[in-house]
């Protein structure tokens, strides 16, 4: 079984056959499986009229639990986004009334980005749509392959940030 990225490494190798070109295996599919996934995912989250970076941030905000609220530094953490990022993404959020910012009681100074009842309806509902869009990209893998996949995968991510 051969795919474009054979092609692409083997067209590599005639040309520059003086280069290690076996991790261009890896990363090349790596790069063109991701860019599937976020066609995918887009088409997903567009079905719940909302784009990839909100559901980001909801979903920081949802998986913080009751009362679903967060800094803008956890949020930061959770999104790896810059400060600027944020505020703009926050601001948008909170003019669709997705949440509120409101005063944080630890920090006189400090605000806390909090989801709303509309904005948690929004995040769940988006979230099933994630979760059924994964499992049917992967209904063919049994538990065994999706666990060793995992523990490869893992195992890049560690090494590679």
């Amino acid at each position: 079984m051969s795919d474009e990225v054979d092609q692409v490494v083997a067209a590599w190798a005639r040309e520059r056959g003086d280069l290690e070109l076996e991790p261009m295996h890896i990363w090349s599919r790596i790069d063109r499986l991701a860019g599937i996934l976020a066609g995918h995912r887009k088409r997903a989250f567009s079905a719940h009229g909302i784009e990839g970076w909100e559901f980001d941030v909801l979903a920081a905000l949802r998986r913080a639990g009751s009362p679903y609220r967060l800094s803008p530094g956890q949020l930061l953490r959770e999104t790896h986004v810059t400060s600027g990022t944020m505020t703009n993404r926050v601001d948008r959020l909170v003019a669709r009334g997705a949440v509120t910012r409101i005063p944080d009681p630890d920090d006189g100074r400090g605000m806390l980005v909090t989801l709303t009842p509309a904005g948690l309806e929004l995040v769940d509902a988006a979230l099933v749509s994630l979760v059924l869009l994964e499992e049917a990209l992967l209904a063919e893998w049994d538990s065994a392959d999706r666990a060793e996949m995992t523990d490869y995968l893992r195992r890049l991510l560690l090494g590679s940030a």
